[in-house]
């Protein structure tokens, strides 16, 4: 073949057609493996998973005290702010509790005042027997000289000496009256200067004063409400049994279940992106709190038990805590699906 001949085969669009199909087919599948590895090491520090849920801290509101419910102040999915009455209990029952107490301090203080009497009136009965003691001494020793002289009989001695002997013994009852009086009047270390039967009815009336308190039962958190739709006025509501639910919407995190191989490089405070599911445009940005101490199938009720001869290896999820570092434009429901990426290729902290 000539170098015309070349040059026209060359020239040929037939030719170029053809090589240009070569090209291609050699170049596509290039590109793509290219593109591929490119990819991959663009995103190779990421560790990603849409197993993750938003997760809400739920309050479980249960009265102190038993009672009839008088009224409900909140209705389900009502936003409340911490404080707000959420539902009343008749105080009726307390406030006669109240009044019981009273009565009971005021029949404490009026035995007080008597014992205090009783106590007086024993001082003036041991010096009465005192002076009986000293009367009946004397006579007795003037009924003795008599007798030493022959002037009396033993008669009258012994009356004298039996006289005697119960003048003592009253002033022995007369004292032990006293102490007994001064024992119901003393104090205890626990509550010293005040009388025990005093300060069990302050008690019973303080307990009294917190119960009335209890009737109304108010947010401890600012939340939405949840689980209302069982309490109603006038049926019971039990001490401890949940009456309704507050869920603390204004702190959310993120609860992530990683393939336990993809925990290798992951570390607490390494940054997170989170998306939702039900808000496909909103992105925020959040970091790594902390990693669960056991998989998800250690903590079930009935864990796997592993010993069959029959074993298949199966790669766990282990819970990872997400917290969200900006404020939500969108509002978040406990509950909620979400896909987390999380930085590798810092070390966290």
């Amino acid at each position: 073949m000539t170098e015309t001949d070349q040059m026209n085969t060359v020239n040929d669009p037939g030719t170029q057609r053809g090589w240009l199909r070569l090209l291609v087919t050699i170049s596509v599948p290039v590109l793509l493996i290219l593109g591929a590895v490119i990819y991959y090491l663009a995103n190779d520090q990421y560790v990603s998973t849409d197993n993750a849920y938003i997760q809400q801290d739920r309050i479980a509101i249960a009265p102190e005290i038993t009672g009839r419910v008088l009224e409900v102040a909140v209705k389900e999915n009502q936003h409340v702010k911490a404080g707000d009455l959420l539902f009343r209990i008749d105080p009726t029952p307390f406030r006669i509790a109240i009044a019981q107490a009273d009565a009971a301090i005021a029949a404490a203080q009026v035995n007080v005042v008597e014992l205090k009497a009783d106590y007086g009136a024993t001082g003036v009965d041991i010096a009465s027997a005192a002076q009986a003691v000293d009367f009946y001494q004397k006579e007795y020793q003037r009924q003795a000289a008599l007798m030493g002289r022959g002037f009396t009989t033993r008669a009258r001695l012994q009356a004298a000496e039996h006289a005697l002997d119960d003048a003592r013994g009253r002033l022995g009852n007369a004292r032990a009256e006293a102490m007994k009086a001064q024992a119901s009047l003393a104090t205890g270390t626990a509550v010293p200067g005040i009388n025990p039967d005093i300060a069990a009815a302050q008690a019973q009336r303080s307990k009294a004063v917190l119960d009335l308190a209890r009737t109304e039962l108010r947010a401890p958190t600012s939340g939405t409400i949840s689980q209302s739709d069982k309490l109603h006025p006038g049926q019971m509501a039990f001490m401890g049994v949940s009456a309704l639910s507050i869920v603390a919407s204004d702190h959310s995190w993120v609860q992530a279940n990683f393939k336990e191989t993809d925990l290798n490089l992951m570390r607490v405070g390494q940054p997170v992106m989170v998306w939702f599911d039900a808000y496909p445009d909103l992105k925020l940005k959040g970091h790594v709190a902390s990693i669960g101490a056991g998989t998800g199938s250690e903590f079930s009720v009935l864990p796997a038990q592993n010993a069959t001869g029959n074993w298949v290896k199966v790669t766990q999820r282990v819970p990872v805590r997400i917290f969200i570092d900006e404020a939500s434009p969108r509002q978040l429901i406990a509950g909620q699906s979400a896909h987390v990426r999380v930085d590798t290729s810092t070390h966290g902290g």
